[in-house]
């Protein structure tokens, strides 16, 4: 699976009366000037919100995440099934534009190996060979009669795609604003989350903290 980070925001200018922090990432740096701006708290008496990670650590807290809304990140993913798909499309508050089984030829993605299916044996290992082959197979197949019906390509292929399994590779684009990836990651680097996903957002995290450390500062250590 990869994992590319695309586009974040990028603080451009600061909010009247805003004191800048001295290198600090644009996303932690914008939530703090939307926060000190709901109460025009310019000056930074309390040495516990003084810096930008003690201030964003008390909004954290307070569960004032309101203010993380205002900056985003975009990833592209590949290399993962169908299935995560399915379920990263179920946080609604991100955004998403993901590769066609209707307009693109499926048969040529991969099966991709979920991370449960490690360490099968050698012939149960080959039965799974042998039916995702068999999948691409039929796939084309299918297509080629279709066609050959009087079908268009694009109405083939989406008749002929449900003969393809889960964990057929798709390519996603996905943004979503800094609350909205707090809130995945919460529920999907819990154990209790399908392995895949927890590896797609281990990755995720990875890019967010290194583009907002201190919105991040409280989510998933001990996952990576």
């Amino acid at each position: 699976m990869r994992v590319l980070l695309i586009a974040s925001t990028e603080v451009r200018n600061l909010v009247p009366g805003y004191l800048k922090h001295v290198d600090t990432a644009h996303a932690d740096e914008l939530a703090e000037q939307a926060g000190r701006l709901c109460y025009e708290s310019w000056d930074r008496p309390n040495p516990q919100t003084a810096t930008n990670q003690g201030y964003l650590a008390n909004i954290i807290q307070q569960g004032h995440f309101s203010v993380l809304e205002h900056a985003s990140a975009t990833f592209y993913i590949d290399g993962v099934t169908r299935n995560f798909t399915h379920e990263l499309i179920r946080h609604r508050h991100l955004s998403f534009s993901e590769v066609s089984q209707r307009y693109v030829d499926a048969g040529r993605f991969p099966f991709v190996h979920h991370p449960g299916l490690v360490g099968l044996e050698e012939t149960q290992q080959r039965l799974l060979n042998i039916n995702s082959r068999a999948a691409q197979r039929a796939y084309g197949i299918l297509v080629d009669a279709l066609q050959a019906r009087g079908r268009d390509r694009k109405a083939a292929r989406q008749a002929a795609r449900h003969v393809l399994p889960g964990g057929t590779e798709t390519k996603i684009l996905v943004t979503g604003n800094h609350r909205a990836w707090r809130e995945m990651l919460d529920k999907r680097l819990a154990p209790a989350a399908d392995a895949e996903f927890r590896a797609v957002a281990a990755l995720i995290l990875g890019e967010l903290r290194a583009i907002a450390p201190n919105v991040y500062q409280d989510i998933g250590h001990a996952y990576g």
